[in-house]
């Protein structure tokens, strides 16, 4: 077989461009892993968080706290309980959210302590109505005691809506507590509660008007990580082996085409065929 060829220019492209192939195939395997990791830590964090008892949301949170201070994060997905009386008028809605797959919002309800203060309550989800629109139910009148889990302030990535600065919203696109905060008449603590459990319960709704469903605890999973993974180190192996097949298969094409040419060179020219024997008889 010759390999010359492939020390060609045009060939040593073609290999420094299936070697960046295989690379960028290999990486994004091993970026699937890292988020299957990821995944895993989490959903491990998840469950031994709500391993431990509930306790009184002023004993769990550091109400001083920055939304994004460490100390919040030690206690996410906490079961907290909380008693006071609902800030029913400054309820907002959180829009573009799902619910198995239905369309809606979360209602989001500031909670007020005996001592003043309040905890966001994010009440559940919420579809539309018959008309289009985002109708959340009122909050119960009498003084409650709700228990749910702990989450963190949501923040904007590099794409999505933006709330405004300024002014006091009914809508808002995340669970922004700094915003919300700024336009309360009181301080909220720097995590929010995402209800499980109220009482007494959230009044049934009229009727023609949709459910408000108590999201729950999380129930996290794996993702599609890992197949994701084992596609991509399938991809870069097909494609390593199926290169190294094609050079050979040319390496032993032009081989058996130089050793045709070298036979051909050896026999020297075709003497065609011989004079007949009268040919030249007079």
């Amino acid at each position: 077989m010759s390999w010359r060829f492939a020390l060609t220019p045009s060939w040593i492209v073609r290999h420094v461009a299936v070697v960046l192939l295989v690379v960028a195939m290999v990486a994004a395997g091993f970026w699937q892993l890292r988020r299957l990791d990821d995944k895993r830590e989490y959903k491990a964090l998840v469950a031994e968080r709500q391993q431990e008892p509930a306790a009184p949301v002023d004993e769990v949170v550091p109400f001083d706290a920055e939304v994004d201070a460490p100390g919040v994060d030690d206690v996410l997905y906490r079961t907290v309980t909380a008693e006071g009386t609902y800030a029913a008028d400054d309820t907002v809605v959180v829009e573009n959210r799902t619910f198995n797959s239905a369309p809606g919002a979360w209602v989001l309800t500031p909670l007020v302590l005996r001592d003043g203060r309040a905890v966001v309550v994010n009440r559940g989800f919420i579809g539309f109505t018959r008309e289009g629109e985002i109708a959340p139910p009122p909050a119960p009148p009498l003084p409650v005691r709700v228990e749910g889990l702990l989450f963190q302030s949501q923040e904007r990535s590099s794409f999505g809506a933006t709330d405004a600065d300024a002014g006091k919203l009914e809508v808002l696109a995340r669970v922004d507590l700094d915003r919300f905060e700024a336009q309360l008449d009181r301080e909220i603590y720097p995590a929010y509660l995402q209800l499980t459990d109220s009482d007494p319960a959230e009044p049934a709704p009229t009727a023609g008007a949709p459910q408000l469903v108590a999201l729950g605890p999380p129930e996290p999973d794996e993702g599609p990580h890992l197949a994701y993974a084992g596609q991509w180190f399938t991809f870069s192996a097909i494609a390593t082996g199926g290169y190294a097949i094609l050079l050979r298969r040319i390496a032993r094409d032009r081989g058996r085409a130089q050793e045709r040419a070298a036979t051909d060179a050896a026999s020297g020219p075709d003497p065609g065929p011989a004079p007949h024997p009268g040919a030249h008889a007079a």
